[in-house]
């Protein structure tokens, strides 16, 4: 018996069994693999697949030949897609058009499907939004003055995309429905 064997390791590569078979599996398989593997957690744009398929040195027209099948039979819908991130990240997170069209960009949407998205969030409902982040915010700094509960509530806001003037009135109005003082000229975002 060889010293390696008796040491519990065995000889490589094996001498039988699928291990001695070609160890390199076709770019294809790879491809497939991890679109279905990343496909399985959430939802992906197509540029999101490309660009893990590249990590993983998958040819090019592989993985364009492989996404194409994943699309003619409906896995990869960047228009969908855009739509469920659309609305789920505006309701659970409060983000405004502005910041979810650069979180689709970033993302790969292409510029149609993201407008098309978009469409789905009116100036209003935007409105309603940031109202209700202005609330939330300026209840979470109940203790504090005037001016810093304003300047804290426009820096949550700015962060989620929305525009200054917007978020200014809406802390003026809420502050005056408080009964505080509602000029605010020093912390204004105007």
């Amino acid at each position: 018996m060889s010293r390696d064997r008796r040491r519990g390791r065995a000889s490589e590569p094996p001498p039988t069994g699928a291990a001695a078979q070609d160890a390199e599996p076709d770019q294809e398989s790879v491809a497939r693999a991890i679109a279905l593997r990343m496909l399985t957690g959430a939802p992906r744009s197509r540029a999101q697949l490309e660009e893990a398929m590249a990590r993983r040195d998958v040819p090019q027209d592989v993985a364009a030949r492989v996404l194409d099948r994943f699309t003619e039979v409906g896995l990869v819908d960047d228009a969908a897609y855009a739509e469920m991130l659309v609305r789920t990240r505006h309701t659970e997170r409060g983000l405004s058009r502005r910041a979810l069209a650069v979180e689709l960009r970033r993302k790969g949407v292409d510029d149609e499907d993201a407008q098309r998205a978009l469409e789905q969030i009116d100036s209003d409902d935007e409105e309603e939004a940031a109202r209700h982040l202005v609330r939330r915010r300026l209840a979470a700094t109940s203790g504090l003055d005037a001016q810093t509960r304003a300047r804290r509530t426009y820096a949550a806001l700015g962060r989620k995309g929305y525009p200054p003037g917007l978020v200014a009135r809406l802390v003026r109005e809420e502050l005056a429905h408080e009964g505080q003082d509602a000029d605010l000229a020093g912390a204004d975002a105007d």
